[in-house]
């Protein structure tokens, strides 16, 4: 497979590759073919294995320009007939944003709830993070009402002597549902800002794990690529 190198430590020997597939990768030095050196925006040709590149050989500027002018001069003389178009290939920030992911806030919010889920790697900036905390609370409120309003119809809490117990019922659910997506999200952001996503654990101790969140929550993006990644889209240093 076809790949861009996004981020190279020469001297720890681990770094992120981009493929054609829109993919991020990890390698190490002894996934090289041979030794060599490696910046960002190197084309390189590699074997995926799940997550991590393997096999991974560089690709010569001369024959990347060649590629390129082949690419461009099919695209200028269009399409063969009866065949079908053929998309570009792109890769680095190219290749993560081709599928045009939006950073407002509900989208932030949206997939972490679904492509992020579970998702304990990369980065996460401070809008990604907010915008998560924004609509979990939206969410918290309204699973709150639709609670009350089944329990108050059946009269479960009709002289305060009975428990809400459809409105406890989907609090504890929806605390469920979210809690892995909040642990992730709160490893990201910490990998944003160069730390280990062990101290995730503040986050979550009694009396102190509010303010460990909100400090880490504030705290900028730091600039330039680390071991976790590039700077997350949308970010300007």
């Amino acid at each position: 497979m076809r790949g861009e190198v996004l981020h190279y430590d020469q001297e720890q020997g681990f770094g992120f590759i981009t493929g054609a597939d829109g993919k991020r990768y990890t390698f190490a030095r002894e996934d090289l073919r041979r030794e060599m050196a490696l910046a960002r925006g190197d084309a390189v040709e590699f074997q995926p294995n799940g997550d991590r590149a393997s096999g991974i050989l560089s690709v010569s500027a001369r024959t990347a320009g060649a590629a390129e002018s082949a690419a461009a001069a099919a695209a200028a003389a269009g399409p063969l007939p009866g065949s079908a178009p053929v998309s570009t290939a792109h890769f680095g920030r190219d290749a993560e944003s081709g599928a045009a992911e939006s950073t407002d806030l509900w989208s932030y919010f949206w997939r972490g709830l679904t492509t992020n889920y579970v998702n304990f790697s990369g980065r996460a900036r401070r809008k990604e993070f907010w915008g998560f905390c924004l609509f979990w609370m939206i969410g918290l409120v309204v699973v709150i009402g639709a609670g009350l309003s089944v329990d108050l119809s059946r009269g479960d809490v009709e002289g305060g002597g009975d428990v809400p117990v459809v409105m406890l019922g989907l609090i504890v659910l929806f605390f469920l549902l979210t809690f892995l997506p909040w642990v992730a999200l709160i490893v990201r952001r910490l990998h944003d800002l160069g730390l280990t996503g062990w101290l995730a654990i503040l986050c979550f101790l009694p009396y102190v794990g509010g303010l460990a969140a909100l400090v880490f929550g504030l705290i900028p993006t730091q600039a330039g690529d680390n071991k976790w990644g590039p700077v997350p889209a949308g970010v300007r240093i």
